[in-house]
Order: structure tokens, then sequence, then C-alpha cells
């Protein structure tokens, strides 16, 4: 638990990112993250899902992990976090291309304190030297990105993502959890939270219908499964 005041908290969006003002449910998201609690964020793609867990894992002690499922996408946000602070090390992916000499660097930045997230896939997460190594590494909170790939209703299920509680557990099953996604329907909700075993989280869904934003319907027609794009 990290108790920080509305006028710090803000004063930190304004370091790190250099906005004045959160935007829709951001700042109540942070909050309940950083008093400890399960939270559960359901926001639009440009919605600024990122910086629900980047701030928090920023202004508190240890580091976050973030699962993603796209490297390309873990990446960029890792460039992006360093391209706002200097020290390097701020942001880390862990995964099987790293060769030894980075592997060690990376390992050595989060025991020091440098690195403030790291980004893993699910498969890389679930390796039992990385288990090992974080289960001794002081861990703020873990952030399940695209969390609908864990619920079989979801339209890009990976079964690797069910395994994420056990995991969890093996590290330390104190540490919230905060899962986000921009899509998910009554069904896939209640089975992200199941499997994730956080149905006392804090759940916020923000409105999905935004003037800067048009909708595409994906194939099923589903309402809560249209891919929104940014003109």
């Amino acid at each position: 638990m990290h108790q920080i005041s509305d006028m710090d908290l803000k004063k930190a969006l304004k370091k790190h990112f250099g906005f004045d003002q959160f935007r829709g449910l951001q700042e109540q998201v942070i909050k309940s993250i950083l008093s400890g609690k399960n939270t559960m964020a359901i926001m639009p793609t440009g919605g600024g899902k990122s910086l629900t867990y980047q701030l928090p894992a920023l202004i508190q002690p240890g580091v976050a992990i973030v699962v993603s499922p796209l490297i390309a996408l873990m990446k960029n946000q890792v460039d992006a976090i360093r391209g706002i602070s200097e020290e390097r090390g701020i942001a880390h992916v862990l995964n099987s291309l790293l060769n030894k000499t980075e592997t060690r660097q990376v390992k050595e930045d989060i025991l020091s304190g440098k690195t403030k997230l790291l980004y893993m896939a699910p498969e890389s997460l679930n390796k039992p030297e990385n288990l090992d190594f974080l289960r001794d590494a002081n861990v703020s909170f873990i952030a399940v990105d695209e969390a609908h790939c864990i619920s079989e209703w979801g339209h890009d299920f990976r079964p690797e993502y069910r395994n994420l509680r056990k995991i969890i557990n093996y590290i330390n099953p104190q540490m919230p959890v905060m899962a986000l996604t921009a899509t998910a329907t009554p069904k896939t909700q209640d089975d992200i939270l199941k499997n994730l075993e956080i149905e006392d989280a804090n759940v916020f869904k923000d409105s999905f219908n935004r003037p800067n934003l048009f909708y595409e319907n994906s194939s099923n027609n589903a309402p809560d499964n249209r891919a929104l794009y940014t003109p």
C-alpha cells in the first residue's frame, strides 16, 4: 500500500508524463492499485490504460510486472518510459530473446531498484528461473494487460494466461493484481475475475461513447467486442 495525496499524485503525473489532469477514470484506477486493492479497468483503446499502471509503478517502491501478449507492444512501452527518464534501466522486457549478458543486466537493475516496470509475456513469466528470481525481488504489483486473453469467452483466448493465478501465488500471493482490457463482455469480465481470483476487485468501466472515437464492428457483431480506432 502506498499513500499519496491528490496534490502529490497530480505532481507525479506532471513530472513523469507532462499532463496537468487525468483523463476519464485514470485517477480512480490509480488510487485503487496504490491503496493495495485488486483492480480491474475496462477502458477503450486510446483511453490511457497504460498510464494507470505506469504511474503507480513509477512512484512506489519495487518493480511492477506487466504481463502483455505482444512483443512489439512491450518494446514500444519500454522505449516510451525510457524516453521520460534519465535512467535506461527504469523499464525492461525480460524474454528469451535476450542473451545472457542482457538478462543479467535486467536482473541487476531490478535488484538495485532501478527498474520500475518489467514487461513479460506469460510464457516468459512461467519459466522456473524467472519465477524464482521474481520471488526474491520486491514486486509492487502485477498488471495483466489485454486481460481478455485469460477468458475462454474472449476473442483472443490464450491458454498461457490461465496459469497466472498460480504464478502470482508463487511470487507473492498478497501483491495487488490489476487486470486491464479494452473489450470484455459481462461473461468475459466474470471469467477474468474468477480466473485471477480477484472477485473482490474494484471494477472500473469507462464509457466507450467518446467523441474522438468511431467504431468498427467485429465479425461476430457483439457490441462489447467492437474495435475502436482514433481518427
